[in-house]
């Protein structure tokens, strides 16, 4: 099953077929999922003793494996955070696999490094932060958040910083991937309330800097709430930095992006004090699952909490090369940052700067129709990308029912989500592809 043979050829030639067909679709279904038992039926038995041959496991995986996947890259795909990866990511996300590439040296893929460190500091510019920042691409922001977080409070430790149980202060509506980094590290959380409009400012935040002093290793600031997009007062949580000792971590995963564009920039005003930050390309820089771009102010932080040693790792970690591995909590990594420097390489930034742009201003004209409509009402007025709703006199059956129709008649997938203890409706619109005159059909399903 190594071997170049007759039988390999024809393996790759049905795999690349269909890979080819997938990426040039234009009318793929949305699909929706079945059950556990409705799959074992129609899938069978497939691992045995004696293979199956390429053909019928490529049959199943086309007829019955794939269908029971919700398409992410769907225009119709509203719920969550979409991906919409752009062609040529896509397409060279193949060539990645193909290619037997390791991510996690200098020494086994400095030219696929090279690139992923060029999209980085690219990144890192276009946050503000400066010269010499770069960091790693690692699997989401669930782990990028850890991983800076793991870096902060180890440089608090150098520092001198000894406390019996350090703390880290975020927002009630912060991502629940930082409250989790805070249990894996046996840290106390300090979860500040937000404003009514959702966005943690800094008076709040310096209350608590003052209640629990030196406990505090880091600030978690919010770029683009998964939720709603609210965007934190940055700009006034970095000034403290003026103040106070403390790092700041801006957890950017799905809505830093938004800083591309010339229509929001200026809401994310203070993002170039942080020390760290995530922004998962996998969501809006329209590149392949999955890929976090975690990018460290001094990098030099980042590697003296994150490099494992090992006798048969001295060849690398005795050398001053730039390996990935020592930058977050892992070893072993694919170079998931190539499929999007592919891509920015190959379309320019200009091109995503129009695609983020894109979609802020359908969230806003799709805003305006539901506020038109007297059934309706906005939760609230969006920053970004993300449209959250009600429909007057709607329980959360009602929600449920209408999501599933939805689903059942592929027509778009949309979830309920909830705020404050009541039901809503949310679009989540990253994809180029969604269109006002889509959004309003969906709308119009809403009796």
């Amino acid at each position: 099953m190594h071997d170049v043979s007759e039988e390999t050829a024809a393996i790759v030639d049905l795999v690349l077929e269909y890979s080819r067909s997938r990426l040039l679709a234009s009318d793929t279904p949305l699909d929706k999922p079945l059950s556990e038992a409705e799959l074992a039926r129609l899938a069978g038995r497939t691992i045995r003793e004696e293979g199956i041959g390429a053909r019928k496991a490529l049959g199943i995986f086309e007829h019955v494996l794939a269908p029971a996947c919700i398409s992410t890259d769907d225009p119709g795909y509203l719920s969550f955070i979409p991906s919409a990866p752009t062609k040529a990511s896509a397409a060279f996300d193949v060539i990645v696999s193909a290619s037997a590439l390791y991510g996690g040296s200098w020494l086994e893929g400095a030219g696929a490094v090279h690139a992923e460190n060029e999209v980085l500091r690219w990144l890192a510019a276009e946050f503000g932060l400066p010269e010499g920042a770069g960091g790693v691409f690692v699997q989401g922001g669930t782990l990028g958040n850890l991983s800076a977080l793991v870096a902060a409070r180890d440089t608090a430790r150098r520092a001198g910083k000894n406390p019996e149980r350090f703390a880290m202060v975020c927002s009630v509506e912060a991502h629940s991937s930082n409250k989790s980094a805070a249990k894996v590290m046996d840290v106390d959380v300090i979860a500040v309330p937000a404003g009514e409009d959702g966005i943690l400012r800094a008076d709040v935040v310096r209350a608590a800097l003052d209640e629990h002093g030196d406990r505090v290793f880091a600030v978690v600031a919010t770029a683009g709430s998964t939720n709603f997009g609210i965007v934190d007062d940055i700009a006034g949580i970095a000034a403290l930095k003026d103040e106070y000792d403390f790092w700041l971590h801006i957890d950017g995963a799905y809505g830093l992006a938004g800083m591309l564009s010339p229509v929001t920039r200026e809401l994310f005003t203070g993002v170039g004090r942080a020390d760290s930050l995530v922004v998962d390309p996998h969501k809006w820089l329209f590149a392949p699952f999955d890929a976090c771009a975690l990018i460290y102010r001094d990098p030099e932080q980042g590697r003296r909490a994150h490099t494992q040693h090992a006798e048969y790792l001295d060849t690398l970690t005795d050398t001053d090369d730039w390996s990935p591995s020592d930058y977050a909590y892992h070893l072993t990594r694919r170079p998931r940052g190539l499929p999007l420097w592919f891509s920015l390489a190959t379309y320019g930034a200009g091109v995503y700067r129009d695609a983020v742009t894109h979609g802020i201003e359908l969230a806003r004209r799709i805003a305006d129709e539901i506020e038109a409509r007297p059934e309706l009402s906005l939760v609230r007025q969006p920053m970004l990308s993300v449209v959250v709703f009600e429909r007057e006199g709607w329980t959360k059956e009602d929600y449920n029912r209408w999501s599933a129709e939805l689903l059942d008649d592929q027509h778009a997938f949309v979830t309920p989500s909830s705020h404050a203890g009541r039901t809503n409706a949310r679009f989540a619109i990253l994809n180029p592809r969604t269109s006002f005159e889509q959004l309003v059909e969906i709308l119009d399903t809403m009796k």
